[in-house]
C-alpha cells in the first residue's frame, strides 16, 4: 500500500520565465505547466501509448478531419470553478492569439493551418483538421487547458503574453492538474502543494496525488544538484545526470543512498546550427560562406563523432548523424546517408567556397583573405554542452576554421537564437513528440522551432519549401508505411542541407532519492516528474 502524504523536493537548472505555459516554451515553465495543468489527452512518456485525460472519450471520423471529445463532468479548477469545454476553446484562442506569445500555436496546426474548435455543449468538444491528420487527437497532447475564467480578461485586452508572469501572485494561478503554487521566491524555489480537487483517482478509487507538497529548488550547478542528492536533501532532478556523474551515483546507488536508473539512449541529441535568416549578415562580407550548406557540410564531416561520444559523454553515447536516434523505433531510418569522418575532404569543399589557406599559417582565409572564424554560443553550467563546444571547436581547429565559444547561462542563449541575434549555436532543440507529424514547429518552414529561420512567411529556401510539402502530405496519409517513407525523405534532404548538426545522442542516467515510490521514468525531460501525480514517499 502507498503512503499518502509527505513532500519531495526536486530541482530545475534554469530560472524560471513564466508560469504561462502559451507564453513561453523554456523547460522550467513546461514543468510548472506539468505539475499545475492538465491535457484533453496526454501521451503516456514511458509507454508512448495515447491515454484519456480531461477528455474520457472521443471519436475520429474516417476522413482524419474531424473529432468529437467527451469530457469528464464534475471536474472543477484548482479554485473550485467548473471546468467546461467553453475553457478548451479559449485554450485554443489563446494558443492561436498573435500577440499571446505563440509558444505552441505552430504546434497545433496542421499543415499551417488552424484547428477548429468549437463547443456544441459544455461538455463536447468538435475538432476539424483543416485537412486529413493522421495523428488525430495526439495532437493535443501539447495543450493544456487554461481557465478561461481568469485568463479571459488578460487575452481580450491584449495582454494574455504577459499574463502569469513570475511576479503574479502564486494565489492568482490556477489549474486542474494535480498540484497548486503555493510560494515563489524568485532564483531559489517554487513551491507546490496538493490540489484537493484534481480529478484523477488512484486504481483503488483514492484520491491523487499520493504527494502533499513538491518544492522545486532552482540549482544551476549539477555537482551541486548531486551533492545535495546524496545527502538526502533532494529526492529528484528534472533531467538526466551528466556521463561523469555516473561513477559516483553507482557508488552511492551501491550504498543504497540514491536509485540510479538506466533508461538506454536518448531520443535527442544536442544540436549544433547557424543563423540562416537572409539578411541577418547583411553587409558583413563573411555572409556568402557563413550561410552555404558547403560550410555545414564540411563541418559535419570534420567532427569526429566517436571521439565526440567518448569526450563529451564519456563513451555513454552514440554517434548520430540525423534527427531521430535508435530510441524512436517507429521514425528512425537506418538508411539515412551517414557522413564519414574525412578531415581531408572537408577542407576540399571547403576549398570549392574559396575558403583555405592563403598564407601558410594553417588557419582559412575567404576570398577577400578575411579569416574563416565564426562565434558558437552555448549554455554554461551543462558540462555537455561546454565539452561538446570546445570539442567542435578544437575539430574545426584541425582543419583551419576559428570558432569562438561563448558559454553563458540558458535564457541568454534562448535569447540570442530567438532574437535572430546569433551566428552558431549549440543548444538543446528537443522534439516534443515522437511522431513528427506532431512536431511541426520544427518541420515546417513557419514554426517556431525551426531555429535556423524561424517564423518564415514563406519558405526562403527551395528544399524547405519541399519539406513543407513532404510533411503536409506526411500528416495528411493514414497509412504508415507510406508516412515513413515520406518522412525518410525528408530526412534524406535534411541530412542534405543541414540545417542542424548533430554528433552524438546519450545514454540517459537517473538519480533519484531511494525513499522516492511508484516511478514511472522515461526517456524525455522531466524523466520522473511528468508522471508527479502518482509519486509517492516511503514511510
Amino acid at each position: 500500500m502507498l503512503r499518502r502524504g509527505g513532500a519531495i523536493v526536486a530541482s530545475v537548472r534554469n530560472e524560471f520565465r513564466s508560469f504561462n505555459r502559451l507564453a513561453a516554451r523554456d523547460t522550467a515553465t513546461a514543468l510548472v505547466a506539468t505539475l499545475t495543468q492538465a491535457k484533453l489527452v496526454r501521451i503516456n512518456q514511458a509507454t508512448q501509448e495515447l491515454e484519456p485525460w480531461l477528455a474520457e472519450s472521443w471519436t475520429t471520423t474516417p476522413d482524419l478531419r474531424h473529432a468529437t471529445l467527451k469530457l469528464r463532468q464534475n471536474v472543477q479548477f484548482s479554485d473550485g470553478h467548473p471546468f467546461t469545454a467553453d475553457d478548451v476553446v479559449f485554450t485554443f484562442d489563446a494558443a492561436y492569439d498573435e500577440q499571446a506569445g505563440g509558444a505552441i500555436g505552430d504546434a497545433l496546426r496542421v499543415a499551417g493551418r488552424k484547428l477548429k474548435v468549437t463547443a456544441p455543449d459544455p461538455y463536447t468538444v468538435e475538432i476539424a483538421f483543416p485537412n486529413e491528420f493522421a495523428p488525430g487527437v495526439a495532437l493535443l497532447d501539447n495543450v493544456p487547458i487554461l481557465p478561461r475564467h481568469k485568463l479571459g480578461a488578460a487575452l481580450e485586452a491584449g495582454q494574455f503574453a504577459k499574463a502569469w508572469g513570475v511576479s503574479t501572485p502564486v494565489s492568482e494561478i490556477v489549474g486542474l492538474g494535480p498540484f497548486v503554487l503555493s510560494q515563489y521566491v524568485p532564483g531559489q524555489r517554487l513551491v507546490l502543494d496538493r490540489n484537493p480537487r484534481y480529478f484523477r483517482k488512484a486504481a483503488d478509487g483514492t484520491a491523487l496525488p499520493y504527494l502533499d507538497r513538491i518544492t522545486i529548488e532552482v540549482i544551476a550547478d549539477q555537482n551541486t544538484e548531486l551533492l545535495r542528492l546524496e545527502a538526502g536533501q533532494l529526492d529528484a532532478m528534472s533531467s538526466e545526470i551528466a556521463p561523469e556523474a555516473y561513477a559516483g551515483m553507482k557508488r552511492a546507488a551501491e550504498a543504497g543512498r540514491v536509485r540510479l536508473l538506466d533508461l538506454g539512449v536518448g531520443y535527442n541529441a544536442n544540436a549544433f546550427w547557424f543563423n540562416l535568416k537572409p539578411g541577418a549578415f547583411a553587409g558583413d562580407p563573411r555572409a556568402p560562406w557563413l550561410q552555404s550548406d558547403e560550410l555545414r557540410r564540411a563541418i559535419s564531416m570534420a567532427v569526429d563523432r566517436k571521439l565526440f561520444a567518448d569526450t563529451v559523454f564519456l563513451g555513454a553515447a552514440v554517434p548520430v548523424y540525423g534527427p531521430e536516434t535508435t530510441a524512436n523505433k517507429q521514425w528512425y531510418w537506418p538508411d539515412l546517408p551517414k557522413t564519414p569522418y574525412d578531415p581531408a575532404a572537408s577542407k576540399q569543399l571547403l576549398a570549392s567556397i574559396g575558403l583555405m589557406d592563403r598564407n601558410g599559417d594553417g588557419l582559412l582565409e575567404d576570398a577577400r583573405n578575411g579569416p574563416v572564424r565564426f562565434t558558437l554560443l552555448t549554455q554554461k553550467g551543462r558540462p555537455e554542452l561546454e565539452r561538446g563546444g570546445v570539442v567542435i571547436r578544437d575539430e574545426l581547429k584541425k582543419i583551419g576554421i576559428t570558432l569562438d565559444l561563448v558559454t553563458v547561462d540558458a535564457n541568454a542563449v534562448m535569447q540570442g537564437f530567438l532574437s535572430g541575434n546569433f551566428e552558431a549555436v549549440y543548444f538543446s532543440v528537443d522534439k516534443t513528440n515522437l511522431d513528427p507529424a506532431l512536431n511541426p514547429d520544427l518541420w515546417f518552414s513557419f514554426g517556431t522551432a525551426h531555429v535556423w529561420n524561424m517564423r518564415q512567411a514563406t519558405p526562403a529556401t527551395d528544399w524547405e519549401r519541399r519539406i513543407d510539402q513532404l510533411m503536409a502530405q506526411q500528416t495528411a496519409t493514414a497509412d504508415v508505411t507510406e508516412r515513413r517513407r515520406l518522412y525518410n525523405e525528408v530526412q534524406k534532404i535534411f541530412a542534405e542541407h543541414v540545417p542542424i548538426l548533430y554528433f552524438a545522442a546519450p545514454r540517459i542516467y537517473v538519480a533519484v532519492s531511494s525513499r522516492l515510490l511508484n516511478l514511472t521514468p522515461a526517456v524525455s525531460r522531466p524523466q520522473v516528474l511528468w508522471a508527479a501525480d502518482t509519486l509517492a514517499v516511503t514511510q
